[in-house]
């Protein structure tokens, strides 16, 4: 169906040129600027990577500085490489990094942690509760979620199975 513009105020109606969808495709390719795959890679890789480190860096740190085993070591390290990306979406430092790194920013924590807290700058002007704590919850929820479905069938699984901690 052509497009319609309005004529001169006459009330008439005049059809332009229409073209279809798979002309439009064509031309539109054309037109589109290349997307530098390989480098958005490698980019990706190496921030993914330093962040990665980053966290084994810290973990590193609380089994020497507190004498404690890789596992006690954890939790503590979890809780500060969030606090670390929290901080650095606050002052807009993580959102450069990602528009730079693109997914290498996405590492779980670090990448969770930074949209929870965009959420709740972004909707804090609404309130605590229904613009922080309602939005804030927007993807979080649909993770938790998953992960909860996610365990409760790999839960299954291994129960059938007879594998794992042996609690049946």
């Amino acid at each position: 169906m052509p497009a319609q513009t309005k004529g001169s105020g006459n009330g008439k109606k005049a059809s332009s040129l229409s073209i279809n969808e798979q002309d439009y495709k064509k031309v539109a390719k054309k037109h589109e600027p290349a997307r530098p795959i390989l480098a958005n890679c490698i980019k990706a890789f190496f921030v993914g990577g330093f962040i990665c480190i980053i966290g084994q860096a810290i973990q590193e740190a609380f089994k020497a500085g507190f004498d404690m085993t890789s596992k006690e070591a954890a939790s503590p390290t979890v809780a500060v490489m969030i606090l670390i990306s929290v901080i650095l979406t606050c002052l807009g430092v993580y959102d450069k990094i990602a528009q730079w790194a693109g997914a290498g920013t996405a590492v779980p924590v670090t990448g969770f942690a930074n949209s929870m807290c965009s959420a709740a700058l972004e909707h804090r002007a609404e309130g605590l509760v229904l613009g922080v704590g309602a939005n804030m919850f927007k993807l979080a929820g649909s993770v938790i979620v998953f992960g909860v479905v996610a365990a409760f069938i790999i839960g299954i699984i291994y129960a059938f199975l007879g594998v794992g901690g042996g609690h049946l």
